[in-house]
């Protein structure tokens, strides 16, 4: 068995967009007063997150900040990620990007199935993906009528229209995501999974908003 290893967040991310996966405008800092001309830079409300390369799991660990209106509020932020960092963490910088806002969540990546290979994954995120399991799944290569038919077979449907007053999904942009992570497989054979998680859906068009990327080390 191989041994794999995880890209930072702004590694993951910068890999899959060089395949067309939309990612929000976001910058790195060093430290918080960094952090707080980054955030001025990019425009309020921001998000503030503890970025490197071993550090999978933010959320769980209480790495992230949400909703940060000034710069005052970006420096107690960083300043508090940064405190939080151990040693087994490495080199750490502070990640700052804007607080992109949807009422629908999906997610999407890439898993190594041991008996088939490479596979595109499509479902439901948010609060409802375990609850749901609302997930679809093709072999790598896809194409755009597969990737199609992937959309089509998610259940929850109502969550692809028109929802709270905002505009249906935006298909076609979905459809380069799927096609851009497929892409990324096949260029790139190193990739063991990738998880985009949540894909935020923003004025209907799905914008990932966290990344993590597993490769063979």
């Amino acid at each position: 068995m191989y041994a794999t290893s995880t890209l930072s967040e702004t590694d993951s991310k910068s890999l899959l967009a060089g395949f067309g996966v939309p990612i929000a405008q976001e910058r790195l800092a060093a430290d918080a007063d960094g952090a707080a001309e980054a955030a001025v830079a990019i425009g309020f409300p921001v998000v503030v997150k503890l970025n490197g390369d071993a550090i999978a799991h933010k959320t769980e660990r209480g790495l992230v900040r949400l909703g940060l209106g000034d710069e005052a509020a970006v420096r107690t932020a960083g300043q508090e990620l940064l405190a939080k960092a151990t040693s087994d963490d490495g080199e750490v910088q502070l990640l700052v990007a804007p607080m992109v806002r949807g009422s629908r969540e999906l997610i999407a990546g890439l898993a190594t199935d041991p008996q088939f290979g490479m596979t595109v994954m499509l479902g439901v995120g948010g609060i409802l993906a375990e609850a749901i399991g609302d997930v679809v799944l093709r072999l790598v290569p896809i194409t755009e009528i597969d990737a199609e038919d992937m959309i089509d077979d998610l259940g929850t449907q109502k969550l692809l229209g028109e929802f709270r007053g905002e505009p249906p999904v935006d298909r076609a942009a979905l459809v380069s995501v799927l096609m851009g992570l497929s892409a990324a497989a096949e260029a790139d054979d190193r990739i063991v999974s990738a998880d985009l998680n949540p894909l935020i859906v923003s004025d209907g068009r799905p914008i990932a908003v966290d990344a993590l990327v597993e490769v063979r080390s």
